[in-house]
């Protein structure tokens, strides 16, 4: 009796170990699919058409092709909120958000509170002005009350030429307002990224307004998704930006938005 109830006590512990590793082992592979399905909360500003704006409610552009694009290929669901351009960083600093992709240039400052992806984007800053302007160059710009989106690389390019604190420069909380003051002939010029600059002086016309480059004064920048520091998403994306560059899936987008191939070797040596 005692023989048959030690090699049922035996039994018994090896059916509490087996049944265990089990445990431990579905509950592993559920981990990984609660993380895989996880709902990614991705954050932007959209008020920077073409690459993020509202369109009767729904949210379009280029950065939100690009997004959808690397959540097909990174197997990763996304939610995209419209937060504002401040609240961005806010929200990636106290990892709110798992990220934001909003045309956000990668700057030596920036990356010592967030880490960047490899970079998506080409960029370089523009000034926008009158069709009969005399203004050509940037340091056309001296003396000139200039246009802004406050806390962007538009106010940083304007501020080297400027002066970091000269009256002259008004800074707006969106690119729209600070072309609506140059409309409203508050300002002279504007200054922001070539794509959303073209991008409105196609669209609109009538407005009767011209871009004007110098590239010998504004340096080119490369916009990159944006997330909290230490993020593990970032090797994923990197790897789905590879993908989608490779499978002709950005080309696509890319013509889609700005009528024109990607230079895609100029953006590839960023890495």
């Amino acid at each position: 009796m005692i023989k048959k109830l030690s090699l049922l006590s035996v039994l018994l512990v090896f059916v509490m170990i087996f049944s265990a590793c089990s445990a431990g082992s579905s509950s592993s592979s559920s981990d990984k699919k609660v993380t895989k399905e996880k709902v990614l909360r991705v954050v932007n500003d959209a008020t920077y058409p073409p690459f993020e704006t509202l369109d009767k409610g729904k949210m379009v552009g280029f950065d939100v092709d690009i997004m959808d694009a690397l959540s097909k290929a990174s197997g990763y669901k996304y939610k995209l909120v419209n937060v504002g351009w401040d609240p961005v960083f806010a929200e990636l600093k106290s990892k709110t958000a798992a990220m934001s992709i909003s045309a956000i240039s990668i700057t030596t400052d920036r990356e010592k509170t967030y880490d960047f992806s490899n970079p998506y984007f080409r960029s370089i800053n523009e000034i926008m002005v009158p069709k009969d302007s005399k203004i050509k160059t940037a340091q056309d710009l001296k003396g000139k009350t200039v246009a802004v989106q406050q806390g962007t690389t538009g106010q940083f390019a304007v501020e080297k030429v400027l002066g970091k604190n000269n009256p002259k420069i008004k800074k707006f909380k969106t690119v729209n307002l600070a072309i609506m003051e140059l409309l409203n002939h508050g300002a002279d010029a504007v200054v922001a990224d070539n794509g959303v600059m073209d991008y409105y002086v196609k669209n609109n016309p009538g407005k009767n307004l011209k871009t004007v480059g110098d590239e010998n004064t504004f340096e080119g920048e490369f916009y990159g998704i944006m997330y909290p520091k230490d993020s593990k998403l970032k090797p994923v994306f990197d790897k789905a930006i590879k993908k989608i560059i490779d499978d002709g899936t950005y080309t696509k987008i890319y013509q889609k938005w700005f009528d024109k191939k990607p230079d895609l070797a100029k953006l590839q040596a960023q890495k």
